[in-house]
């Protein structure tokens, strides 16, 4: 989860910092090899990070997916999350957020899935891309204990933003592997206050077993902004259809992202 989301509405300049880029990949994956997930599909109730950080902003997010359609070994129609986040930078590159994540099955009823707390710092930039770290410790209310890493990459250029975070996760119970995956973006600026775009989401596979086949979501999406109420406030929609093994339980999902800035 998930994040830096204010730079998806505008296009603040990135603040510079002098921390060696090639030391922090090496941290990075050193976290990736002691960092956790549940299962659910990728990109349910997710976002693609930015790599930026503003200092003194507040954000309050919600982020809703709901997945629809069947396949062949079974149904996930009407499966759902919400995540409800509230976040801070602190500086000029630390961010600190805090979030709670409701899921519901099939049928069934709603629950609070689990709490986290999540921190990015932003590294700088490499070659002209802003570099961040994302790192998450996630308490698990329905199953256990998780830990979260992502390399957040971001690339602005003119009208475009252009995004990739390459994700590490594992529950912290005996035996687990580490869980890779990947979540990506691309949109443009086609008028004022309204960006189009692509996201996609999906899962690697483990070190050990890394295979392309996995679960994927991808499909189209729009932002754009709402004025005269009092915040900043983005809306993000879109529907990614389901590729890969996503096939064989679902359709597609519906994703819908609300963002308050103060």
């Amino acid at each position: 989860m998930t994040c830096i989301s204010g730079e998806a509405f505008k296009g603040g300049a990135m603040k510079k910092n002098n921390l060696p880029v090639s030391a922090a990949l090496l941290g990075v994956m050193a976290a990736i090899c002691l960092s956790g997930t549940a299962h659910a599909a990728p990109g349910l109730a997710a976002e693609v990070y930015g790599a930026t950080v503003e200092q003194g902003e507040t954000e309050f997010e919600a982020r809703y997916g709901r997945l629809h359609g069947n396949g062949p070994s079974g149904s996930a129609n009407g499966e759902d999350a919400l995540r409800l986040e509230a976040a801070y930078g602190v500086t000029h590159n630390f961010r600190l957020g805090v979030v709670g994540e409701f899921a519901r099955a099939p049928g069934g009823p709603r629950r609070a899935d689990s709490a986290s707390i999540e921190a990015i710092y932003a590294l700088g930039k490499a070659g002209g891309i802003d570099v961040a770290v994302y790192g998450e410790y996630e308490v698990g209310f329905l199953g256990p204990d998780k830990i979260e890493t992502k390399l957040l990459l971001q690339r602005r250029t003119g009208p475009w933003d252009l995004r990739l975070n390459l994700i590490g996760k594992k529950a912290l119970t005996a035996g687990e592997r580490v869980e890779l995956g990947y979540a990506a973006s691309a949109d443009i600026a086609v008028v004022e206050d309204v960006r189009l775009g692509m996201q996609a989401y999906g899962d690697l596979g483990t070190f050990r077993r890394f295979a392309l086949r996995h679960e994927h979501y991808a499909g189209p999406v729009v932002k754009f902004e709402i004025e005269g109420l009092g915040p900043e406030v983005g809306v993000e929609l879109g529907y990614l259809f389901a590729l890969g093994a996503a096939t064989d339980s679902s359709d597609g999902q519906f994703h819908l992202r609300l963002e308050f800035e103060f």
